[in-house]
């Protein structure tokens, strides 16, 4: 078999270029290449790939016209063009988030009935207000989880979920068998139907033109006052305005959010993540896209990729295809 030019472009996929090559059965190429093409011989070795490791396809960069693999670091592939692609390439993504994501959401859902870190500060202070017999607090054990999208992350949610003791409520495009962790199912267009019932909503979906939007205005208003929302999906799966008025207005008891509508870019390193006040709302979590990124979910990551490049090299069929050009 020919030696593969393999390319790892960008900040994110360079992560899971320590080791790559020790998991490959054949001796390839291997370069990494930064986020922005600064010379022509970071052009060429995009150009010439045979295959290409990354998060996003885009205008600014050369025609790869000999890449047959576009490997996509993560399991979102909204950011890839395949117009951008030439015909013949197959674009593959993968996954191993599963786990750290779903210990986020708990985390999360956690922090809403267990006030740990106000019991701590509170203590230091000789402030013993949570002793019992003087202050209740939560518990998440009977309560009800609805998971929008039943995907590798929700059916993991779905199994820490019934681990406390909660009832799993899932609303999804195709049917979902009611089972051990599924205790009820609605279709994605009965959203509204769905949400009434359920005490922490969680979005794991991802970006399309079906999901853009999804949960808006009326699904918030279809909430339970005390709802509590997570979002590990993608960002504009949810209305921006709509969620930063639900949080602002109190239609909603709170959320945490991990994905968001502004990111980092060369031009600005540090801006907020939403052209909306977030960070001034008590009853929001923000975090910076983190629930996955897990030394974990690098080493299962980069044993896949390697996987699908050892794959290509020996013309066997590729894992996770998304898309056959």
């Amino acid at each position: 078999m020919a030696k593969l030019n393999i390319v790892f472009h960008g900040l994110n996929a360079s992560t899971f270029h320590d080791g790559f090559a020790d998991l490959l059965k054949e001796d390839h190429a291997i370069m990494v290449l930064p986020d922005l093409l600064s010379s022509e011989d970071m052009k060429t070795a995009y150009q010439n790939a045979d295959v290409i490791i990354g998060t996003a396809s885009s205008v600014d960069l050369p025609f790869p016209s000999k890449v047959r693999l576009f490997q996509v670091a993560g399991a979102g592939t909204d950011g890839v063009d395949t117009a951008l692609l030439p015909k013949g390439a197959t674009v593959c993504n993968c996954y191993g988030h599963d786990q750290p994501i779903s210990e986020y959401v708990m985390a999360t859902i956690l922090n809403t009935r267990i006030p740990i870190a106000d019991a701590n500060a509170r203590l230091r202070k000789g402030d013993w207000f949570y002793q019992s017999g003087r202050s209740l607090h939560g518990e998440i054990a009977g309560s009800v989880i609805g998971l929008i999208g039943y995907g590798h992350i929700s059916k993991t949610i779905a199994k820490c979920a019934k681990a406390f003791g909660m009832q799993v409520h899932v609303c999804n495009r195709s049917p979902v068998a009611c089972d051990d962790l599924v205790d009820r199912y609605v279709p994605i267009d009965a959203l509204t139907s769905f949400l009434p019932d359920v005490d922490f909503v969680v979005s794991a979906l991802p970006l399309t033109e079906q999901t853009a939007g999804l949960i808006d205005k009326t699904a918030f208003q279809a909430m339970k006052r005390t709802a509590f929302l997570c979002n590990v999906g993608r960002g504009p799966v949810i209305s921006e305005k709509a969620l930063y008025d639900a949080l602002k207005e109190g239609e909603i008891a709170g959320a945490a959010i991990d994905t968001w509508y502004v990111y980092p870019s060369a031009g600005n390193d540090t801006p907020q993540p939403s052209q909306y006040a977030f960070n001034e709302l008590p009853n929001l979590i923000m975090t910076p896209h983190m629930s996955g990124w897990t030394k974990g979910t690098i080493d299962r990551r980069r044993q896949a990729m390697a996987e699908n490049v050892n794959r290509l090299a020996s013309s066997t069929q590729l894992e996770n295809i998304v898309a056959e050009l």
